[in-house]
């Protein structure tokens, strides 16, 4: 039972947390994920893009090739695809914390340290950077419509749908990275990174794929699920960077 008189988001850590000296509202965790969820929807809606743009291009190769009857038109819809494609998997690239990192410090920090580094580079870089794409992005859109802006071929195109997705990314990004911000914040103060959104993750693949092999027996099944669960998880390690 809550001890009286004092908050419960302040208790003392039980031996199975593993936050060391405190644990963070349980509210907080649902809005670190409720914001993770957002940015996984968005991602994995858009990411759909990937099969369209496939098919418009195969389209257009049979259609050039094979009738001699090329399109003028989907060149620029292929940039409009890419381009909304890239803008709006970025707050999912976010949330599963995926984007490439170029210091090779980082991973043998502690979680404090990198906490503490990302929340700088969040506030000095992050949030400027981001607010005017998004607010940029918004009177780029206005100014677009505005004008009823098409593209300049023998078939035009509205231009203001795609040029809406520059703000509507920016804000999903800007929603995730003040989500990331809390997450550092919580970092601090517990000494421990809390969960992420569990996603399908490469190594699922690759399980799935060997455990439906007919060509490896089980027992080689098993060894290679081991040791690329091992080979995974050092890589996690040296992620995390450590305990605090």
């Amino acid at each position: 039972m809550p001890l009286v008189g004092i908050p419960a988001p302040y208790l003392p850590a039980s031996p199975r947390s593993p936050f060391p000296e405190m644990t963070f509202p349980f509210n907080v965790q649902r809005l670190l994920h409720a914001a993770d969820r957002l940015s996984t929807w968005a991602g994995k809606t858009f990411a759909w893009l990937i099969v369209a743009l496939m098919l418009v291009v195969c389209a257009e190769v049979f259609k050039r090739y094979a009738l001699n009857a090329p399109t003028a038109w989907i060149y620029d819809v292929n940039n409009m695809m890419y381009g909304t494609l890239f803008m709006m998997c970025g707050a999912y690239a976010l949330c599963q914390d995926a984007h490439v990192r170029g210091d090779f410090l980082y991973g043998s920090m502690k979680p404090r340290t990198q906490a503490a580094l990302d929340l700088v580079l969040y506030i000095v870089f992050f949030l400027p950077g981001v607010c005017a794409l998004t607010w940029s992005g918004w009177s780029y859109f206005q100014d677009s419509l505005a004008m009823h802006e098409q593209t300049f071929n023998a078939t035009p195109l509205p231009l203001y749908p795609f040029k809406f997705i520059i703000p509507l990314s920016g804000a999903v990004v800007l929603m995730q990275g003040i989500s990331e911000i809390i997450r550092c914040i919580v970092c601090l103060k517990t000494g421990a990174w809390t969960p992420r959104l569990k996603d399908a993750e490469e190594m699922d693949v690759v399980e799935e794929q060997l455990a439906a092999s007919t060509y490896v027996d089980e027992k080689a099944k098993r060894e290679a699920i081991a040791n690329a669960h091992a080979i995974d998880e050092a890589a996690r390690q040296r992620g995390a960077g450590g305990q605090a």
